[in-house]
């Protein structure tokens, strides 16, 4: 549409658009006058109905759409059969991901590309010239806004109604496209996906399955074991699962920090983790060991200022704050680190009594 600035000539008297003789595109031309815009050209961009040339433009839509929906299909099948558990290795589990971002890549960029070519390769061709002009719109000209509206629609509408083959394509590219919406929505709400006797998602490496039933050690990444006057007061240690593999991302998972607190702040630690269930008796002395897997977004929460009692993740900043369980302080973590219970050994090792009790890394929606 071209706009020109000049002043337009007077203009003839409006036509009563509630005249019932009136077709819906002599009210639209209406509108047109009204606001003075000169229609040049509005026609068809084929010669006749249905030549050859329009009816390879529809199968050329009509096609987009059925990809689209084959697409949403595929999305659909490989959501409710492909394997989707997380297994260790190289699995088909671990194509799951992928296979749905690209089927609904697919679907989605051939709705689009159906959009596109429907609207520049088959809807009438329109060239109109319009003066620009400002004031309010009066009640009648909201009419005739609103019956232009409905008859871009008619003309739509017209012409799938035509064109059977493109009418069947959109009901089938399209229809796809709500079952994918709702797919995620209700499909995760139908199998419980931790119901395996040893969930991945709440067992690390320091699972006493890990290890024959036996209390797991803590350990260097080199796998030597950590005695407690390995940590001087006030320090602390990065320390992995004493298990085949614990320093590796076998066990991704299960990276902990050791604490050795001050006497002071061991007893404030202590007392708040004795208030707490899941955390009561966790502690071994003066020592505590909580995650390293930020709550966020699985960064390594690492940076321990032992002036504040405050564990950081560099990644986000979130702060957690060591004597009061690790709750978050600051930053867009919502959720603790996961305290692991700690005990020494007969030889003088520390090790885990047991798994932690929370689950380690971001938050993800579980029922109680």
């Amino acid at each position: 549409m071209t706009t020109l600035h000049h002043d337009a000539p007077d203009a003839p008297e409006p036509v009563d658009v509630d005249d019932p003789r009136l077709s819906r595109f002599e009210i639209v031309k209406e509108g047109l006058r009204r606001d003075e815009i000169e229609l040049v050209t509005y026609e068809s961009q084929f010669q006749g109905t249905n030549s050859k040339a329009e009816k390879r433009v529809v199968r050329n839509i009509a096609l987009l759409f059925i990809i689209a929906g084959l697409a949403a299909f595929a999305f659909l099948g490989f959501y409710i059969f492909w394997p989707w558990r997380f297994e260790l290795g190289h699995t088909m589990g671990d194509y799951f991901t992928p296979l749905l971002g690209i089927t609904l890549g697919i679907s989605l960029f051939a709705i689009g590309f159906a959009i596109l070519a429907w609207a520049k390769k088959l809807l009438p061709h329109e060239v109109s010239i319009q003066a620009r002009h400002d004031g309010a719109s009066p009640t009648d000209e909201q009419k005739i806004t609103g019956q232009t509206m409905v008859f871009v629609g008619d003309e739509l509408n017209q012409g799938v109604q035509r064109r059977p083959l493109l009418k069947g394509a959109i009901g089938f590219g399209l229809a796809p496209i709500g079952l994918v919406a709702a797919a995620p929505l209700i499909g995760g709400l139908i199998e419980n996906p931790h119901k395996a006797d040893q969930p991945d998602l709440f067992t690390t490496g320091f699972s006493p399955v890990k290890n024959g039933g036996n209390l797991v050690r803590l350990t260097r990444d080199d796998g030597t074991p950590i005695r407690p006057e390995d940590v001087s007061t006030g320090g602390q240690m990065t320390v992995f699962p004493g298990v085949p593999h614990g320093a590796t991302n076998e066990y991704a998972d299960s990276p902990t920090l050791l604490i050795h607190l001050r006497a002071d702040d061991a007893e404030e630690t202590r007392n708040n983790a004795a208030a707490d269930r899941r955390n009561a008796g966790s502690m071994w002395g003066n020592y505590v060991a909580y995650s390293k897997i930020c709550t966020h977004a699985g960064c390594p929460a690492s940076l321990y200022e032992q002036q504040t009692n405050r564990l950081l993740c560099p990644c986000h900043q979130s702060q957690f704050l060591i004597t009061r369980n690790a709750q978050p302080i600051f930053g867009p973590a919502t959720r603790r680190l996961p305290m692991l219970p700690l005990g020494v050994d007969e030889e003088g090792y520390f090790v885990a009594t047991s798994d932690f009790k929370d689950t380690v890394g971001p938050d993800f929606w579980e029922r109680p």
